[in-house]
């Protein structure tokens, strides 16, 4: 298997190697304290001698376990590891010459590292192989130094033995623990990489079902405008031609609160009018046209959206600053959609900082064939965390019950299939600006 392969294995296994050694040095310490206790009851007359190296390598331990614990831990952790482990068995080597040679009883100190290291620490087979060869030569080399050298060499060749099967033993469970921490990596990987895929379709999901729940909010509100033409506008003429008799009457022109009475229904029966008319652009809308190659004006869809939207700006200034001519192409009653959410958006914002003077900019200019827009409000803003995510599906910082956290989404898919992007700028607590860009009518052509 390649070394690419292997490096994410090997970036995991140095965080987990850090965080055993961090712990296994530790321990090696209190185990080289607490070896006073042997070296007392068994050594006396050298315990001076013993406690200096025993202070020495618990000394060294602790520099290697503040480096592990420094920025270069997990860079260094292998040869850290490996030189801590190192330490207590050269010492024990050096205890071995000191005292009685083959006949030291701190030969066992030796086979506990061997056997750490096998069973608790996550170090490669090799290393443990090295590691126990590497102890080994030191008790050699400790007992043929000594004084007495191998003279009982029957005791040396018997201890020796039994380092040599520790070594063996150690090295196997090393072997069966890398491939088993190699096996649970490749698991963890697939895992991770089913998790990201189905993250994938769970948000492509979420998309489709954003689509629907659109989709099927036009049609209902399609199916309501086409039931409001045929129920409400035909009062609403009677409505209008008798109030227009009204006013022409003589005793209407002498009364002046009956004919401001009038003049305001009259208008109001308007502002019927005008909704109804707006709503007729969802009506009759089938499934599957394709509408994003029609031309209208802008400035129409502007109104429209903002006559909709009009209970939800109450109170609130809009100053337009559209060009002359805002003809463009695309399709008219998703671009009023996204209007409404913008403006629906500004108004909430707008209410929820209660600025003095509350107030919407929705302004226009063209450049390279296309017509950019802009929708600014003065209200709350978005928090820096949340900028990036406004687009989102199912994203809302509203409460529950207040909204899907659809809306942008939605917009935002809406102005891609035009061929733009929807954007956003904001600064907390000031104002924030959404900006989209259509195509011009003359691209048409």
């Amino acid at each position: 298997m390649s070394e690419t392969t292997f490096s994410p294995y090997h970036q995991e296994l140095g965080a987990f190697r850090l965080a055993y050694s961090k712990g296994g040095a530790i321990v090696s310490v209190l185990l080289v304290l607490i070896g006073v206790g042997l070296d007392y009851s068994l050594y006396r007359s050298q315990l001076p001698m013993l406690i200096g190296a025993r202070a020495l390598t618990m000394v060294l331990t602790l520099i290697i376990i503040w480096v592990m614990y420094s920025s270069y831990g997990l860079r260094w952790a292998r040869p850290l590891t490996l030189l801590w482990l190192a330490l207590p068995q050269v010492m024990i080597a050096w205890m071995i010459w000191a005292t009685d040679g083959t006949g030291s009883i701190y030969f066992v100190g030796l086979h506990l590292a061997l056997y750490a290291t096998g069973i608790i620490l996550p170090i490669e087979f090799l290393e443990n192989l090295v590691f126990g060869l590497f102890s080994y030569m030191l008790y050699f080399l400790a007992c043929y130094f000594h004084p007495s050298g191998l003279q009982d060499f029957n005791t040396f060749a018997g201890t020796s033995l039994f380092i040599l099967f520790s070594v063996t033993i150690s090295s196997f469970c090393t072997y069966f623990n890398e491939r088993g921490r190699l096996k649970l990596f490749s698991l963890q990987r697939q895992v991770a990489e089913k998790n990201a895929a189905l993250q994938s379709t769970n948000d492509a999901l979420a998309q489709v079902k954003g689509q629907l729940l659109q989709r099927e909010k036009m049609a209902a509100l399609g199916t309501l405008s086409a039931g409001l033409l045929h129920e409400v506008n035909n009062p609403v003429n009677y409505s209008l031609m008798a109030l227009n008799m009204a006013l022409q009457e003589p005793e209407t022109a002498q009364n002046p609160a009956l004919k401001e009475s009038l003049t305001d229904a009259k208008e109001g029966m308007q502002r019927v009018q005008s909704i109804v008319t707006d709503l007729k652009t969802f009506a009759y809308q089938k499934p599957g046209d394709d509408h994003s190659n029609r031309i209208f004006l802008l400035e129409k869809v502007v109104q429209s959206a903002l006559r909709l939207t009009g209970y939800e700006l109450k109170g609130i200034e809009v100053i337009l600053g559209l060009p002359q001519d805002t003809h463009v192409l695309g399709d008219e009653p998703a671009i009023i959609g996204v209007l409404i959410n913008l403006f629906s958006n500004a108004g909430l914002a707008t209410r929820a900082s209660r600025p003095q003077r509350p107030r919407i900019d929705v302004t226009a200019h063209c450049g390279n064939g296309r017509l950019s827009v802009h929708v600014r409000d003065n209200g709350a803003g978005i928090k820096p965390e949340n900028l990036n995510r406004v687009f989102e599906p199912f994203f809302t910082t509203r409460d529950v019950g207040q909204g899907l956290g659809l809306g942008l989404s939605m917009s935002y898919s809406i102005i891609q299939r035009h061929g733009g992007v929807l954007t956003v700028a904001s600064e907390e607590g000031l104002w924030t600006e959404f900006s989209f860009d259509l195509a011009l009518a003359h691209q048409l052509a």
